[in-house]
């Protein structure tokens, strides 16, 4: 069972709260760390972008990924919203049973 971090980007702390609850609630996710104060440069529609945004942290396992990118689909205000999935390649053993204990 390989764990993973999936990075998400939103507009506000308000909307980032509502997709972390409903990921934890509904067991895709065993916890989302929302960073505040991020500044995203980036390119969209032909144009250079430079915009404030949050940042969700959310610790899943692999299998959980595209159910998890469905779900933040329906409930994100962008068209396509950045929803990107590193492994954790270590990390404390007790932490990542946990992560396995509270994911579907």
């Amino acid at each position: 069972m390989r764990n993973i971090v999936v990075l998400i980007t939103a507009p506000s702390e308000e909307e980032a709260a509502k997709i972390a609850k409903v990921l934890v609630e509904e067991r895709l996710a065993a916890c989302a760390n929302i960073v505040k104060h991020i500044r995203s440069v980036y390119r969209w529609e032909g144009k250079i972008e430079d915009d404030p945004e949050v940042l969700m942290v959310v610790k899943t396992r692999e299998a959980l990924f595209d159910a998890l990118e469905k779900r933040v689909r329906e409930l994100h205000s962008y068209s396509v919203p950045e929803v990107i999935a590193l492994p954790i390649v270590q990390g404390s053993e007790a932490y990542l049973k946990w992560l396995d204990e509270e994911t579907a």
